[in-house]
């Protein structure tokens, strides 16, 4: 397999070779729609209590229906039942059936990204949402710094060995944010030449990390995560945690200036111990076509189990956004501009974790 390569974020070149995104759009096909009457019974499940008799009203309630006076009664029996219980099982069941009825029949839609809105709220969210609320336990503050509309570039530390710091602030921006906004995080190329990993990247709304894709997402009123530390940040040392390493030259901070949009640093700690990298096979890490191969303390001893990541506690901090749509345009031309920009968004954050890091009691509490 061949090296990995990294695309600079700060590169405007167009998306080429394995990063390039299918831009679709599924639609409804002519059978097994949303028109089908087949599926009325289903539809009807989650619709609450119609209009109609009820015991009070004098209807006798020991007595028999029958099917045929079902519809004269406006009343399902099913969602009567599930109301009552309070379970509403009834209304979960009749939702997946018709999640199913509409990935079956491709009544579904995406963006010219490949974002997948639907599965990503009713599957991807649903099963990280466990790992953020009971593994890791996510503390998120600072949320009402993220705009309730339009674009914002959320800039953030990366670590971890594995980019699970990633999927835990795309779940953390959604589940906490009062508009429940979704992350549009970029990656780098490697994240799209991986089999299935690609597919399921594209359908969360992640794309690649260029300076192209991100403006668009920001014109369009996206928020975006970058990480612009990338390989450097994710796959340093444990002896070198919570240090930043360098964040580039400076392309996301010249984005955000074309796009007016501000800039959000935001601070993670807790993900840095999930896999202590004590070591790096670099050699093997070359003939897999990764940027490294980490040794730990339980991987590769313990083979599979030693990828299980240790139950760290979370804290994520959005800082004060930084504005950007003050300045002119050419201001995303000026070298000196984008230095200062970038520092200034590299020392809010590098401090923000120094005091997340003091305040807290313990690396698993």
């Amino acid at each position: 397999m061949a090296d990995a390569k990294v695309i600079p974020f700060d590169d405007d070149r167009s998306r080429s070779g394995g990063g390039s995104r299918p831009a679709r759009r599924r639609t409804g096909s002519g059978s097994g729609g949303r028109g089908d009457g087949s599926t009325a019974p289903v539809s009807a499940l989650p619709g609450g209590r119609l209009p109609g008799p009820s015991p009070e009203a004098g209807a006798d309630p020991q007595e028999p229906q029958q099917p045929q006076e079902a519809p004269e009664s406006r009343e399902s029996p099913v969602s009567s039942v599930g109301e009552a219980g309070g379970g509403g099982w009834d209304r979960r069941i009749a939702g997946g059936l018709a999640f199913l009825r509409r990935r079956v029949t491709g009544d579904y839609e995406v963006d010219e990204f490949g974002y997948d809105k639907e599965l990503t709220d009713q599957v991807l969210m649903s099963a990280l949402r466990p790992l953020a609320d009971k593994y890791f336990r996510v503390e998120v503050k600072g949320i009402e710094n993220i705009p309730s509309d339009g674009g914002a570039l959320i800039v953030a530390n990366h670590s971890g060995t594995l980019p699970l710091d990633g999927l835990m602030l795309q779940v953390a921006v959604h589940d906490n944010h009062p508009a429940e906004r979704h992350l549009r995080l970029l990656a780098a190329d490697l994240v799209f030449h991986l089999p299935v990993v690609n597919e399921l990247a594209r359908k969360a709304g992640h794309t690649l990390a260029c300076a192209e894709d991100a403006q668009r997402l920001l014109e369009l009123g996206e928020i975006v995560g970058v990480m612009p530390e990338g390989f450097k940040g994710i796959g340093k040392p444990f002896g070198d945690r919570y240090k930043l390493q360098r964040f580039g030259r400076g392309g996301f901070v010249s984005t955000a200036l074309r796009a007016g949009a501000p800039i959000v640093p935001c601070s993670i700690v807790g993900a840095e111990e999930i896999y202590p990298m004590i070591g790096n096979a670099k050699t093997l890490a070359r003939l897999l076509g990764f940027p490294y191969f980490p040794i730990t303390p339980t991987f590769p001893w313990l083979g599979p189990l030693g990828a299980v990541p240790l139950p760290t506690k979370w804290t994520i901090q959005f800082g004060e956004p930084i504005p950007t749509d003050g300045y002119p345009p050419e201001a995303a031309e000026d070298p000196m501009l984008m230095f200062n920009l970038t520092d200034q968004v590299r020392e809010q954050i590098q401090h923000t974790l120094y005091k997340l890091l003091v305040q807290r009691r313990s690396v698993f509490f």
